[in-house]
């Protein structure tokens, strides 16, 4: 039995502060009847769990989702190097990837591989990736996206995110079991 995620204990449901925009990476429309917003790290295996609950959830039939456009997933960086000493440069390379046009590829890459994200490893995606190397290396060297992975962790803060991953459907935060079950079931409420 699935609950109702509008039903939440009041404090611990904070909203979504900073809501998606044309600043994010996304995939799908801003204007979709569902959004899904996704503060996570590369390293951090919820977060691996929850890259595959999303990619089977966006390969559904139509018949879950019918409207055209009825979904768009943005992911924002909420690094956790406490915990994940590599989840700092693996941030840092998604978005040198994404400054190149690659952004969702190197995400694919970094969560297929969230065991291997030394440098060599980084350097080794890029490369598969086709990426421009030095301009990529140098975007990671000089910590071009600092201050984009900085203004994602903000945002999370805002929201309440204390931990990766955190979930927002529709600026709601999502706090139910991360199964592919009560995901669906709260992502098609939210579309009516």
């Amino acid at each position: 039995m699935s609950h109702d995620i509008s039903a939440e204990v009041p404090g611990k449901r904070n909203p979504l502060v900073v809501p998606a925009s044309e600043r994010d990476y996304r995939q799908g429309e801003l204007d979709a009847r569902v959004v899904l917003v996704e503060y996570g790290d590369y390293q951090c295996p919820d977060c691996g769990e929850l890259y595959t609950l999303i990619k089977t959830i966006q390969r559904q039939p139509d018949a879950t989702l019918p409207e055209k456009n009825a979904l768009c997933f943005v992911f924002r960086q909420f690094p956790q190097p406490q915990i994940h000493p590599q989840a700092q440069k693996a941030a840092a390379a998604a978005l040198a990837a994404g400054a190149q046009g690659q952004f969702w590829q190197m995400y694919e890459m970094l969560f297929s591989h969230q065991q291997e994200l030394e440098n060599g490893y980084l350097v080794e995606y890029a490369d598969r990736l086709e990426l421009n190397i030095p301009r990529f290396l140098q975007d990671i060297t000089r910590e071009v996206h600092v201050n984009r992975i900085n203004e994602d962790i903000e945002s999370g803060m805002q929201s309440g995110v204390t931990v990766a991953p955190a979930l927002f459907i529709n600026g709601t935060r999502y706090l139910d079991r991360w199964n592919i079950e009560q995901l669906m079931t709260a992502i098609v409420t939210a579309s009516h």
